[in-house]
């Protein structure tokens, strides 16, 4: 299985927005089964997840003391790509989830702050040796500074070749559940999703295949002492919820 987060210390940058929509442009493309899984103590993919009418890509909420056995878990039913959401924070959570990573994708608004703000994201992924690439996300079109922040992400990492722009319809789509690609498939939003997740799926293979996991041998036991278990609608989520 491999293993992809949206890690960013500044809130705002877009990482749910970009988790879900990727995790569906996977599932679509034919990746899967893909889950999503939430480690954010806000829920907000929790509950996108749970407007959408359609059950893929699957959700699964845990918490970062049960993340290792959690994807063991994961793994053995048979998924094939985990999307993980983390809280806009530097913690022992982002650090928790970055070690388990195939690849971290740190989404990145054209901003001063939001480039300062990745400094301590890209510290923390260094210091696992995890490959990174970095998203200009929600740019204005044609605008310098979008360029400009590429050109400054260049120097401390990979930069997807993909720029994702501000536009409405990607907050709209998730009201009730939904992606770009679901509400309008040949809308540009929708294609700079494919573009992103095709970029980002070859660089994800060339990651887990020169990834070494630590500790995924786990056979811990879930909480109700089962082996393994389905994963569905918000009764099934794995593991307890962040306080």
């Amino acid at each position: 299985m491999r293993v992809m987060a949206f890690a960013s210390q500044k809130g705002g940058s877009g990482k749910t927005t970009l988790s879900g929509h990727v995790a569906v442009a996977a599932q679509r493309a034919g990746a899967g089964p893909v889950v999503l899984v939430d480690t954010d103590p806000q829920g907000s993919l929790s509950d996108w997840w749970n407007e959408r009418a359609d059950p893929a890509p699957a959700f699964a909420r845990t918490s970062i003391s049960r993340l290792i056995s959690d994807l063991d878990d994961l793994r053995s039913q048979g998924f094939k790509l985990a999307v993980i959401d983390t809280p806009p924070a530097i913690t022992m959570a982002i650090q928790s989830v970055v070690a388990v990573c195939d690849m971290v994708v740190i989404p990145t608004r054209p901003s001063p702050h939001d480039l300062r703000a990745a400094g301590a994201t890209v510290d923390l992924v260094d210091r696992a040796g995890k490959p990174l690439v970095f998203v200009v996300n929600a740019a204005t079109p044609r605008a310098r500074i979008t360029a400009d922040a590429a050109v400054a992400l260049s120097q401390h990492g990979t930069v997807a070749p993909v720029t994702m722009h501000q536009r409405t319809d990607f907050a709209a789509s998730m009201i009730d559940g939904r992606t770009v690609m679901e509400v309008n498939a040949q809308s540009k939003s929708a294609r700079e999703v494919e573009t992103l997740w095709t970029y980002l799926h070859d660089r994800l293979e060339r990651c887990h295949r020169r990834t070494i996991f630590n500790g995924r041998t786990s056979t811990r036991p879930l909480a109700n002492g089962t082996a393994s278990r389905s994963f569905g609608r918000k009764s099934d989520h794995i593991g307890t919820p962040i306080a």
